[in-house]
């Protein structure tokens, strides 16, 4: 087997939240796979700007597309320009997601001293934005899962990789809404797998571990010393490998669940995580 990734040359690729840190790493690893990829997201200008400046670096041919993942209408008018555009749909990624600060406690554990203001607990959170993060990354996943997948039936043969969370298996402290979504996305996972394993399509996940984003930056980052957080460098020491994550770390486990080199796998949850998964704490 000189190239396992071979059979994904001409396979046409949508990508939500491609966009963003990791999402982009994934863009240019299946650009690197020479896949036709569609870049779909909430910001169709930026969607634009990143396939060009990708297609431009490799060659290969990227698009970027708007689609709102949590409106099934923009998700279809999606699939028509993709459609049109670069043919039909063999693989989806769903990397859309997200955390918030207002669906994010301050404490990690409430202590006595928390009973005279809760608004740094649990007790404090936005209902809104627990939802809204909720939705974005659950609900984000299913609906362009319903949407972008329907030609993989046609064709008899597709694959849906899901973008999880080391959140998924243990919870954080001071993020129950996101760590709660990807929770769903993994049993999603598994139970879409079953579904649909007799009509050809696999759908597995990967768990990255911990990996700086835009999204957690504020948590994990002293903006005025730029060093480690508290919170930042527990999570460094807590992780074997003793680092965070760099987004090219996403791209071998990623091409390979997209490949026929796994054609046997379906509903599997890979954690890519420097160890952190396997770490006791002592």
């Amino acid at each position: 087997m000189n190239n396992p990734f071979e059979d994904l040359r001409g396979k046409v690729a949508v990508i939500t939240g491609g966009a963003g840190v990791l999402g982009l790493s994934i863009v240019k690893a299946m650009a690197a796979a020479e896949m036709k990829i569609a870049i779909a997201d909430i910001n169709g200008l930026l969607a634009e700007e990143v396939a060009a400046k990708v297609a431009g670096e490799t060659g290969a041919s990227i698009i970027g597309v708007e689609a709102n993942v949590l409106n099934r209408e923009s998700l279809e008018k999606a699939k028509e320009e993709i459609n049109a555009r670069l043919g039909s749909i063999d693989v989806l990624i769903n990397g859309a997601g997200g955390n918030h600060p207002n669906a994010t406690t301050r404490v990690e554990q409430m202590e006595d001293k928390d009973l005279d203001d809760l608004s740094g607990t649990f007790y404090g959170l936005d209902p809104a934005s627990f939802d809204s993060v909720f939705a974005l990354n659950f609900k984000g996943t299913v609906l362009p899962t319903m949407v972008f997948t329907t030609d993989m039936l046609n064709n008899h043969k597709g694959v849906v990789l899901n973008i999880s969370s080391m959140n998924s298996f243990k919870p954080l402290t001071k993020i129950p809404a996101y760590s709660a979504a990807k929770s769903s996305v993994n049993n999603f996972t598994q139970w879409l797998a079953v579904h649909l394993a007799k009509v050809g399509i696999r759908v597995n996940a990967i768990a990255p571990g911990f990996f700086i984003t835009n999204q957690n930056r504020f948590l994990v980052m002293d903006e005025k010393t730029g060093n480690y957080s508290a919170r930042g460098q527990k999570i460094v020491n807590n992780t074997p490998m003793g680092k965070f994550g760099e987004p090219e770390d996403l791209q071998g486990a990623t091409l390979f669940l997209l490949s026929d080199a796994s054609s046997f796998i379906t509903g599997i949850v890979i954690p890519v995580d420097g160890g952190y998964s396997a770490f006791g704490g002592v």
